[in-house]
């Protein structure tokens, strides 16, 4: 703010130095702190449900760890049990964690299918995140309309059929 010669004694920005660092560490960046890593809850999957269980358009606020502009997305992720199953909102916590930080979208793919990887005890699971990079639309080459879509996959997923009913499960929602 000082670099944009701003007058930092102006009542209207006097704060504004304080309520930025507050709103980066507690609400941007707070999956930096590992003490805010959601407890996951699996349970034995007695049910023996043995399909595909898939929680999709979860939504995502992150930040480009270039710029520290926003990326805005959903993320869609699949799996099935070897014999666990996890609370649904547990998924949408571990994506929202791992988004809150400086992030590149494709290291955010791949912590979020580690991390349910090894909450599950299973490979069977597929990860797809399509977001919007503000850093693209807002500056450089100011391209509002295209979008970045990662995915990460192991076991089952490996196999294209399986994917395909992944991507048209994800498509009719």
């Amino acid at each position: 703010m000082e670099e944009l010669g701003l007058d930092l004694t102006d009542d209207s920005l006097s704060g504004t130095p304080y309520r930025v660092a507050k709103m980066y560490v507690k609400e941007m960046f707070y999956g930096l702190n590992s003490e805010n890593k959601p407890e996951i809850s699996v349970f034995d999957n007695k049910y023996e449900y043995n399909k595909m269980l898939v929680e999709s358009n979860i939504t995502i606020n992150s930040a480009c760890e270039h710029h520290f502009l926003p990326i805005i997305g959903k993320a869609h992720v699949g799996y099935i049990s070897s014999g666990k199953v996890i609370g649904l909102s547990k998924i949408n916590r571990i994506v929202d964690y791992y988004a809150r930080r400086p992030q590149i979208q494709e290291r955010l793919s791949i912590q979020i299918f580690n991390e349910l990887k090894i909450a599950l005890d299973t490979n069977n699971i597929i990860v797809v995140v399509e977001a919007d990079h503000t850093c693209i639309s807002t500056r450089g080459v100011n391209d509002k309309t295209s979008k970045t879509t990662t995915i990460e996959y192991d076991g089952i997923f490996e196999e294209s059929d399986n994917r395909s009913e992944f991507f048209n499960l994800i498509r009719s929602k």
